[in-house]
């Protein structure tokens, strides 16, 4: 069996009173790493009216676990409920929250890879940065990009996420939104380049382009290039 196995098997044998108690026991917090592997298989248990009360939970850990949780809900049936709420959870203030969105993402993506494809491309057209950085960081996961669809997909995000980068004026370029969304970019173009170095490469090409012109794109091209994944495809 695997840990989410065990913690799963752990959670199903809990009321609901003793899963909330058992969350904040093993959550991990506070430390500089939450429990995936507990919210993951929470997940999995869940009802839906404790994924409802952890969502207005003050808990940062509760909160996380319920935003994870909406993934099986969304990957279920569609529900614009659940996806509205996980695009708005996308502008948290709290890095783990919006960590939450995109775990939750790609639990659609596990079942239903088209569904998330869809998602993320009507999610690259929001203005808010931090939409754009949670469907840029739900699709490019390796495991999700296994064709050229799919790898197409994450590169379009990624265009229009950095074209989002390079359209906002100098003077507004230190707004935190907009730093997290390019922190996101400097790792996701590899992983998307990777996925199909033959549609990806070309694309990166273009990028390295308007890095001459455009310093916030230039660093994300840097930050790129370290990956080895990338690295040994140049």
């Amino acid at each position: 069996m695997s840990a989410v196995d065990d913690a799963r098997a752990v959670l199903r044998g809990l009321s609901g009173s003793e899963r909330l108690a058992y969350l904040r026991t093993h959550s991990g917090l506070p430390g500089p790493r939450a429990n995936l592997t507990l919210a993951a298989a929470f997940a999995e248990v869940a009802r839906d009216d404790e994924v409802r009360s952890l969502l207005t939970s003050d808990e940062e850990y509760l909160r996380f676990c319920g935003t994870v949780a909406l993934g099986p809900c969304l990957a279920e049936a569609p529900s614009p409920e659940v996806l509205a709420q996980l695009r708005s959870d996308a502008t948290d203030d709290r890095w783990r929250i919006r960590e939450g969105v995109a775990i939750a993402l790609q639990r659609v993506g596990d079942d239903d890879p088209d569904r998330l494809r869809s998602i993320v491309l009507d999610w690259a057209f929001d203005p808010d940065p931090l939409v754009l950085r949670a469907a840029a960081a739900a699709i490019c996961e390796p495991r999700l990009i296994t064709d050229p669809a799919g790898a197409a997909v994450a590169l379009e995000v990624c265009r229009r996420a950095t074209a989002t980068v390079a359209s906002w004026p100098a003077t507004q370029r230190r707004d935190p939104k907009l730093r997290v969304l390019r922190q996101g970019l400097g790792y996701c173009w590899s992983v998307a380049v990777a996925a199909d170095p033959q549609q990806g490469l070309p694309a990166f090409a273009q990028l390295e382009q308007q890095a001459a012109t455009d310093a916030d794109v230039a660093w994300i091209v840097r930050e790129n290039r370290r990956k080895k994944r990338l690295a040994r495809l140049l």
